[in-house]
């Protein structure tokens, strides 16, 4: 499938070393808001939203893995990026563990938040059959269960709405080949093959893919560091976003000439 050009936001000096972030199932770029400021105050931060999500178009299934990673290649190649650090969360997660082990010389450091290497494909096939036949938004408040701790949800109900928003506005038919796409995912034989310098971050409550999936990664990738975020469940980074943010600039800063 030919690549599509992805929607995405750039943040930050123009000449300073890339930031590539890559949302997860259901999301947009906007789930990382907690995250650009900081990030854009040393790097060229580009965010952007995964086919069938946002503002990205949808087109014809059915979807691979690769056909999300070749989106990212494009992008890259578009923006005339040779090599860039790489950021993504659960489905974001896996087009960046994918692109690392594919394709080595356009990733400097990743970072895998709240991903798998092999997830349980049922539910996600059951998601996608739900989706088609009801569309995204009786989904939404179940999966956004899964993104926030009960007690953090509790808090924060503008945020729930913000993140059921979100859901109910993705395509429904590019929703349901990307949870497709993950069902499909078995990145076990790609781990050994990256090289990249990598850190996995899980959330410690993550209801969707627990923390012995990132542990996992971890342990297949050569080097890798992990990092448990608690309270946290699929989307740490929005219910620890001092921690989550402050592990990347540690992770991303090791790459030299940041103070």
């Amino acid at each position: 499938m030919t690549a599509v050009e992805v929607s995405y936001t750039e943040d930050g000096p123009a000449d300073a070393p890339v930031v590539v972030l890559s949302n997860s199932l259901g999301a947009t770029r906007g789930m990382w808001d907690p995250q650009v400021p900081a990030l854009a105050e040393r790097y060229r931060v580009v965010s952007y939203d995964t086919r069938g999500h946002g503002d990205s178009p949808s087109p014809a299934g059915p979807y691979t893995l690769d056909d999300l990673v070749d989106d990212v290649v494009a992008l890259l190649d578009r923006l005339g990026v040779r090599q860039a650090h790489v950021v993504g969360l659960s489905l974001g997660g896996m087009t960046a563990l994918r692109l690392a082990a594919r394709e080595p010389a356009r990733v400097d450091r990743l970072v895998a938040l709240a991903t798998s290497a092999k997830p349980d494909p049922q539910g996600f096939l059951d998601r996608a059959a739900a989706a088609r036949s009801g569309g995204t938004a009786p989904l939404a408040p179940t999966v956004v269960s899964r993104w926030l701790t009960p007690g953090y949800a509790a808090e924060h109900p503008d945020l729930v709405a913000r993140l059921e928003a979100m859901i109910v506005a993705a395509d429904d038919e590019g929703y349901a080949l990307c949870c497709e796409v993950v069902a499909a995912v078995d990145l076990r034989e790609d781990l050994a093959r990256i090289t990249a310098p990598t850190l996995v971050v899980s959330g410690a409550e993550d209801p969707a893919l627990p923390p012995p999936h990132q542990q996992a990664i971890a342990d297949g990738i050569a080097g890798a560091s992990l990092v448990s975020v608690s309270p946290g469940a699929h989307l740490p980074n929005l219910e620890q976003p001092l921690e989550v943010t402050g592990a990347l600039l540690g992770h991303l800063d090791a790459a030299g000439g940041h103070a």
